[in-house]
């Protein structure tokens, strides 16, 4: 297990009836890992090899730089108090 961190011993864990194996809290601390985090599993000479990893879609969700400021500046919008509910925005919108 690795991913810039060195876990200094080994906890032992337990395979569940669904194949289920709960990591140790240690080890998960150590790798900054949280619930519902995905990772990568592999064999490798007979060893059991997790890894964190980060999914990301590419897809048409992928803010562009211009967008990423515009919610960034939203969001400090939001923060400083400077926000309408959804409702308003609509009726100001005429829809």
């Amino acid at each position: 297990m690795s991913s810039g961190n060195t876990v200094q011993s080994a906890a032992v864990s337990r395979i569940g009836q669904r194949r289920q194996v709960v990591i140790p809290k240690r080890v998960f601390d150590a790798l900054k890992l949280r619930a519902g985090d995905f990772v990568e599993v592999s064999a490798e000479g007979g060893h059991l090899r997790m890894r964190p990893k980060r999914l990301v879609d590419i897809g048409d969700d992928t803010l562009t730089a211009s967008d990423a400021i515009l919610v960034r500046r939203g969001e400090a919008e939001i923060k400083a108090g400077r926000s309408k509910p959804w409702r308003t925005v609509k009726d100001e919108l005429g829809r």
